[in-house]
């Protein structure tokens, strides 16, 4: 198959869901009024390295086509200090990044095989 994609070289962070909600619920406990927090995974990971490993997930190996008018201007994204939550919460993620993406990967396939 042959997807067309952006800028395969930005990066992002990306925090699963279920650590999201475990902030939360410790923010509900420990945290102080008057504080943001950002809740994040700390690392900022190649868009290009979660295409390849949803990729090997899925065993399939597409071509790929850079399309330069995908890309978004000012596609350049902060990384978050996360020394805060980690203080007042304890907060850090646990799930890692191919956790994440094996299960979204076989949530869609379940889904899709349902029908829906």
């Amino acid at each position: 198959p042959l997807m067309r994609v952006g800028n395969l070289d930005q990066k992002r962070d990306f925090t699963d869901v279920r650590d999201v909600v475990r902030a939360y619920a410790l923010l509900l406990e420990k945290g102080q009024a008057g504080h943001a927090y950002n809740i994040a995974s700390g690392q900022m990971i190649p868009v290009r390295e979660v295409l390849d490993t949803l990729c090997d997930i899925a065993r399939i190996r597409p071509r790929i086509e850079v399309d330069p008018t995908l890309f978004r201007p000012n596609e350049n994204r902060p990384a978050y200090d996360m020394s805060r939550i980690r203080a007042h919460a304890g907060w850090q993620p646990k799930i890692p990044l191919r956790q994440t993406l094996e299960t979204l990967y076989a949530a869609t396939l379940a889904r899709h095989r349902a029908g829906a």
